[in-house]
């Protein structure tokens, strides 16, 4: 039998910024990322591997002076929601190749500003 907890967070107003910056970052790495990839898609190149979109997205975007402000979170999450975006493509793959069980997986899509943090 496995046991299961929910949990309910109440951060203070300073965390809520800290979250609310962390979560604006990861949403910027995925969305630029994203679109990378469509566009690579579009010129008839492959997907590039998930290093290389580290590199181009988190280490040298954190160099250029339209997103130092990457600098101001952790690398993890940022890591992370590439490794997310990898994990949305190959199962979309798998469903067009018809290798995935069930209703057919719609491509990766971009991520809104809207917050469903309040709710």
């Amino acid at each position: 039998m496995k046991a299961r907890f929910k949990y309910r967070i109440y951060p203070t107003p300073g965390q809520k910024h800290r979250l609310a910056k962390l979560f604006g970052c990861v949403r910027v790495v995925w969305n630029d990322s994203l679109n990378y990839c469509n566009e690579l898609y579009k010129k008839g190149n492959k997907k590039p591997s998930n290093a290389e979109l580290q590199k181009i997205f988190i280490t040298q975007g954190k160099k250029t002076e339209n997103r130092e402000w990457l600098s101001a979170v952790s690398n993890i999450p940022l890591q992370q929601s590439l490794n997310d975006l990898n994990q949305a493509y190959q199962n979309f793959f798998k469903s067009t190749k018809g290798q995935q069980k069930g209703r057919s997986i719609k491509p990766p899509k971009f991520k809104s500003r809207k917050s469903r943090a309040d709710r």
